[in-house]
């Protein structure tokens, strides 16, 4: 007598770790977010269908305060980020927040670069999209010793052609190493820090999950726009002529009234 096949089930339930964006918001007005997300991106898409989650943490609510969520997904959505959620928010937009379909996500904190984290890197033709050490310990075993003090291997993605209008790299929880131009309408993006050695004339986005201590480094600065962790600057003006054409780095510093950029000569000699 033949045997029964195994019912296949229908529903299973596996726990995952899936990469989401953090975007930290300082408005809740679809407007300025809108018009903040045009200079950053343009009129193009940037991600590739990226789920995000809403940082909250800085938004002061009051229960007058009417948030048109439709709408702040809609601005997102324009440049190809799909939001799933918020975080940091009080109870206030909580509630208005899950009301509109978008649930209160816990809170976690991206691990220390102890544990290495293989990067993901893109180079497309079409728009995609320093870690503290940790604190000293008491003593351990020998064993335990020797095991803790291999170092942790977090790769980086090196480019070594040009990157031509319309195409984008991004090193998702690495550095990134470009050693050819990219040129204007071209984006590079890192989690970590980003080193040209070559003229940016594009745009390039160090920190982009967060990290403040992330840096750009180019030996020929004509960039249309440069961020570290969502911090920005655009140069439709032009590059002050201090700065055109020379090796720079890009870093955050605090000015008295929150981050900002600070960009100055590099000195290579």
């Amino acid at each position: 007598m033949a045997r029964a096949s195994k019912k296949t089930q229908l529903i299973e339930f596996k726990g995952t770790t899936l990469p989401i964006v953090s975007v930290t918001l300082r408005s809740l007005s679809p407007d300025d977010l809108a018009r903040t997300a045009t200079e950053l991106f343009g009129d193009e898409t940037f991600f590739d269908g990226d789920a995000a989650v809403l940082e909250l943490d800085q938004i002061e609510c009051t229960n007058e305060t009417a948030v048109d969520w439709t709408a702040i997904r809609a601005v997102f959505s324009r440049h190809g980020l799909h939001v799933v959620g918020v975080r940091g928010a009080g109870e206030v937009l909580r509630e208005s927040a899950a009301a509109a379909g978008l649930p209160s996500l816990a809170a976690f904190k991206r691990t220390a670069r102890t544990i290495a984290e293989p990067a993901q890197a893109m180079a497309t033709d079409t728009p995609q999209q320093p870690l503290e050490q940790p604190p000293a310990t008491a003593p351990v075993s020998q064993s335990a010793s020797q095991h803790s003090s291999q170092p942790a291997f977090n790769p980086t993605l090196i480019i070594d052609r040009p990157l031509r209008s319309g195409q984008q790299a991004y090193a998702r929880g690495g550095d990134l190493v470009v050693l050819a131009a990219v040129n204007a309408g071209a984006e590079v993006i890192a989690d970590g820090s980003i080193h040209i050695y070559a003229p940016l004339r594009g745009r390039a986005l160090a920190g982009a999950s967060g990290e403040t201590g992330a840096r750009i480094f180019t030996t020929r600065f004509e960039a249309e726009l440069v961020s570290i962790a969502g911090v920005y600057r655009t140069f439709e003006a032009g590059i002050p002529e201090p700065l055109a054409g020379k090796p720079v780095q890009v870093q955050l510093s605090d000015g008295g009234e929150g981050d900002r950029l600070s960009i100055r000569a590099l000195k290579t000699d």
